[in-house]
């Protein structure tokens, strides 16, 4: 009963110590995630609205709409476990999609040890994967850019590619991440938000619009894969930060019950031994 109460105290030594560092990361994270949201909200706002005012004859591989038979899909998990539903939320989600689209090819590009492992056991196609860059509990951006730059690069060159679409957790409250799915490829065409209906915004352009587009279509996807891997840092470090908190409680309720049943045993052991010397004087 001893060792085993000592390895409970140990085990909740480490849970105690992994919500300390995960609550230190995700305040680092939560920043980012803070401060990346107004940049990447209006970015995909004015892209949007530029590019439905853009002439029609006007084309771009990463505008262009294609059909809708093949999709690939970018998710975004994470490296480790110990997270409590943080990964099997988003791979029930991607899941859920893919059944919901069993009917068309899908594809993938895993982001992440936990996810990658997951499909790789149910043989979905990897066109590339991802492994190590989230681990840390940072996110870079040139990480984030070499994902971009190689996913435009199979989306321009494999034209049976139709659709690609991002999963990852947004960030709420530390005990609240939701799963999102968001097609990243074709850059949909929307209207400007606040813009009333029917009317006509005019553009100028400085530069010509094939000009325009080119730097800044690729700029749109870096920033919602960068945006994305920033959401899922935080809910991971969040969601761990809650599942070792409640590992420690836990911990240390079974220590309670323990050390009661061990104090029992021993009380009942000494009261034995008690009898027995009495039976034994009474004897004599």
């Amino acid at each position: 009963m001893r060792r085993r109460i000592k390895s409970v105290k140990n085990t909740q030594q480490i849970t105690k110590a992994m919500k300390m560092v995960a609550a230190a990361k995700l305040k680092r994270a939560q920043d980012r995630v803070t401060a990346s949201r107004p940049f990447a909200g209006k970015m995909s706002e004015v892209l949007g609205g530029l590019s439905s005012k853009v002439a029609d004859e006007f084309s771009h591989p990463l505008l262009d709409e294609r059909g809708d038979e093949k999709y690939l899909i970018v998710l975004i998990s994470a490296d480790k476990g110990l997270a409590g539903a943080f990964n099997a939320n988003v791979i029930k989600a991607t899941q859920a999609f893919l059944k919901e689209n069993s009917a068309k090819t899908s594809a993938m590009i895993p982001v992440g040890r936990k996810g990658r492992d997951f499909f790789k056991r149910r043989n979905v196609k990897f066109t590339d994967e991802y492994i190590g860059l989230t681990g840390s509990g940072q996110v870079v951006h040139a990480d984030a850019v070499e994902i971009a730059n190689k996913l435009i690069k199979t989306f321009t060159e494999d034209e049976t590619i139709d659709k690609v679409f991002i999963v990852f957790t947004e960030f709420k409250t530390v005990l609240s991440q939701k799963p999102v799915i968001e097609q990243l490829l074709p850059i949909p065409r929307t209207s400007s938000e606040g813009e009333v209906a029917g009317s006509q915004a005019e553009y100028i352009y400085e530069q010509p619009a094939p000009e325009i587009f080119g730097k800044l279509l690729p700029k749109q996807v870096e920033t919602q894969i960068y945006k994305g891997m920033l959401e899922s840092v935080a809910s991971e470090q969040g969601s761990r930060m809650t599942a070792m908190d409640s590992a420690s409680k836990n911990a240390g309720e079974l220590i309670d019950t323990l050390t009661l049943n061990m104090n029992r045993i021993r009380q009942a052991a000494i009261t034995k031994e008690i009898i027995e010397v009495v039976s034994g004087a009474a004897a004599a």
